[in-house]
């Protein structure tokens, strides 16, 4: 396919991207990209196997939008960490189509995970959360944050009777498409209502602090299969997450037995109050290192 012919409907299986990446099949899709497992015909073996997050013209109002958009991957490409999804490439396409190019992780979204297991082993979630974490920290050590943790931007891969492994996929998705349309230091709520903290629903941008809000919760719907705070709509959670005293597990999952060291190091990073929580992923790691089950 030549690029000059490109169009929408070239994003289909058996159809060819860039002369190499030959997509297999749709995978995930979002408020902003859909992304498809694919082939890179100059490659051989595992390494053939990737992903093509795609990124639709519509999304940019401009070719400079969509260049400054790309331009930010640049730093992501530093992240080097087995729990985050390794960025390939960056290509841009016709009618300012951007297309990443990046690792395919293995399993399945932690999302379709729990819906089949409904929670994770308690020992499991403590292996689970350090490796996400390990993620995380590789993360902010390139000055970027992830901006959207949730159960679907977060693959679990099961290892027969250990804990599954955690990968962090779309990082960066949200915060970069804010920056490239230059809309200022506030947003609107970027993100999901039930894993941000109460700062982004005043529409504070995300950062460190937001990564381990997001990453708190949900390593607390993995260890009881519930979300921290009660509520069906967004005005019910928010007002729920304005509580100054930590979300109880024991309360949210009464016949769950948590062990109360592995509880107090994941729900201090739920607190309403920034300061208290955290201060950085790797201070939230070293806690949950510290846990003996």
């Amino acid at each position: 396919m030549a690029l000059e012919t490109f169009s929408l409907f070239d994003l289909a299986p058996g159809k060819q991207l860039a002369g190499r990446f030959r997509i297999q099949k749709p995978q995930r899709q979002s408020g902003f990209s859909t992304t498809f497992e694919a082939l890179d015909e100059s490659a051989t073996g595992a390494a053939a196997r990737c992903a093509l997050v795609v990124f639709p013209g519509p999304l940019f109002e401009g070719p400079r939008q969509a260049d400054d958009f790309r331009a930010q991957w640049r730093a992501w490409q530093g992240v080097d960490s087995p729990h985050v999804a390794r960025i390939r490439e960056v290509l841009a396409l016709p009618q300012n189509t951007t297309v990443l190019v990046t690792d395919m992780p293995a399993g399945s979204s932690l999302r379709e995970w729990l819906k089949a297991n409904e929670r994770m082993a308690i020992e499991h979630v403590l292996e689970f959360g350090l490796g996400l974490l390990e993620g995380l920290v590789a993360i902010h050590a390139q000055k970027l944050v992830h901006g959207d943790l949730k159960p679907q931007t977060i693959f679990a891969a099961a290892s027969g009777e250990k804990a599954p492994f955690g990968v962090l996929v779309d990082g960066g998705v949200t915060t970069g498409l804010w920056n490239a349309k230059h809309l200022g230091e506030h947003t609107a709520l970027i993100g999901t209502p039930f894993y941000a903290p109460v700062e982004q629903f005043g529409g504070e941008s995300p950062d460190v602090q937001s990564d381990i809000y997001n990453l708190a919760t949900v390593l607390f719907e993995c260890a009881t299969g519930v979300l921290p705070w009660p509520g069906a709509t967004m005005l019910e959670v928010f007002q729920a997450k304005l509580d100054k005293h930590a979300p109880s597990m024991r309360k949210r999952a009464p016949k769950i037995d948590v062990a109360p060291e592995l509880e107090k190091a994941i729900v201090q990073g739920l607190l309403a109050d920034r300061r208290q929580r955290y201060a950085t992923a790797a201070e939230f790691r070293d806690a949950l290192a510290a846990v003996e089950l």
